[in-house]
């Protein structure tokens, strides 16, 4: 039996409209979440078209509707990756979807393949994180006929380049995320990667290997729920009312990061390293993730805000030095990095969010919302204020806060703080951003 889609009616009205789109096809992504037994879609986005070229052609749809090599596979993984930045942790890119007309159905699915394995190695591309055994690799393709309106809905496994198309039951259903559990938390950055020397490419690639530790040191760090060490199967839902006309309150994360410190039983060794900098990367990041509420389990929880701690920071670092290899830029002594900002996704309780350098506005972060998402999200209801709020609270990655968490491990549901305007985040590509953190380059004397 193949796996199962709960979709949200939302997305099938969107794909009811794009159907009268005046194109000879759309492509477009799946957006939600990843379950044990069952995924949610949640949204879906069609692929911007490309500017027209010197001809006055659009080179991305435009082509004959005898055939689908119109389609750029580049160009809709390119979207794919953009989108996959917009996500907070527990959502991502799920699969792609195509509406053709009735005579392009043989070549749609061998396209949808083609697409499916081709955005996955681009979105997995750079990132931090390592897939576990726990970790669905199967992904979804949707194939539309525009006339007829037949869907067939098949997945790949995406880590098997020969797997075969599996058939798998899609259904709609009202409200899919109205119940969905928030969690938010702060993570303070304080690393520093040497350099030999200061040119953006080194420094870019001294910096992508420097987070590549920071990285194993989050996946293996204390991760507190609402105060409290929950076992790994322990509910997180467990005492909420699971209404989906009503918010849930946001639960409270904590990463703890144990001290460089050795204890004394450890040999600690040490190198020499010639070097003619340091790049410090600090500051204060503001990270959100969301699960599922069909007995969402405590570990799933803790891997999508720690994957989301990984990937906004991942994502702005790399943002920065592209934005300076455009520009041809160097980085100064002080170099702030993107601010993360936040909006809610009209008709559902879900947040998506982009990146925001300082010269940009929240016009700018509209205008790729509509772009990436295909989603009006007016300028007045883009929340930049979080990270920006941040500055001021304590270290919670210190010591101090190890050593005064217990080793038990509750079984009773902790008690719920007051209720926060719960988000479903999302990460915008086009401008991801890193506020209330910045980049600086420490030069060092002969």
């Amino acid at each position: 039996m193949g796996r199962s889609y709960l979709v949200d009616d939302l997305v099938e009205k969107y794909l009811i409209n794009l159907q009268t789109v005046d194109l000879p096809f759309v492509t477009g992504l799946l957006i939600g979440q990843i379950a044990v037994q069952k995924d949610y879609v949640v949204l879906a986005a069609q692929t911007p078209q490309r500017e027209k070229d010197s001809q006055g052609a659009v080179s991305n749809g435009s082509a004959a509707a005898s055939s689908l090599d119109g389609i750029d596979i580049q160009w809709v993984s390119e979207h794919a990756k953009q989108v996959s930045q917009m996500l907070p942790g527990g959502l991502l890119v799920l699969g792609v979807f195509l509406i053709h007309p009735p005579e392009l159905s043989k070549e749609a699915q061998n396209m949808l393949r083609r697409l499916l394995f081709a955005v996955e190695k681009h979105v997995s591309k750079g990132r931090l994180w390592k897939v576990t055994e726990e970790d669905v690799s199967e992904r979804v393709m949707l194939q539309i006929c525009s006339k007829t309106r037949k869907a067939i809905c098949r997945t790949f496994d995406v880590l098997d380049p020969k797997s075969s198309a599996k058939p798998a039951d899609w259904k709609y259903q009202s409200g899919v995320s109205g119940s969905w559990q928030a969690l938010q938390c702060c993570v303070e950055l304080d690393l520093e990667f040497p350099v030999s020397d200061t040119s953006s490419a080194n420094m870019d690639r001294c910096t992508k290997e420097g987070l590549q530790k920071w990285a194993k040191q989050i996946e293996t760090s204390l991760c507190l729920i609402n105060g409290k060490r929950l076992a790994d199967n322990f509910d997180v839902t467990a005492g909420l009312k699971k209404n989906a006309k009503a918010n849930q309150p946001t639960l409270q994360a904590q990463i703890l990061i144990p001290a460089t410190g050795l204890g004394a039983e450890q040999r600690s060794t040490a190198s020499v390293q010639a070097c003619s900098g340091v790049l410090a990367l600090k500051g204060v990041v503001h990270c959100r993730a969301y699960v599922h509420t069909s007995k969402p389990r405590a570990w799933q929880a803790v891997e999508a805000i720690k994957r989301d701690v990984m990937n906004t920071v991942s994502c702005r670092t790399e943002m920065l030095f592209e934005d300076l290899r455009m520009n041809e830029g160097a980085v100064g002594s002080r170099q702030p990095l993107p601010l993360r900002v936040f909006a809610s996704v009209p008709s559902t309780v879900i947040c998506v969010c982009d990146y925001m350098f300082p010269d940009e506005s929240t016009a700018d972060v509209s205008e790729r919302f509509k772009e990436m998402l295909d989603c009006d999200i007016p300028e007045d209801s883009i929340d930049t204020s979080q990270e920006a709020a941040i500055e001021k609270q304590p270290n919670i990655n210190s010591e101090e806060c190890m050593d005064s968490v217990t080793p038990e491990v509750p079984v009773e549901a902790t008690k719920r703080q007051k209720p926060l305007r719960p988000y479903i985040g999302a990460a915008v590509a086009a401008g991801v951003a890193l506020l209330a953190a910045a980049l600086s380059l420490l030069y060092l004397g002969d």
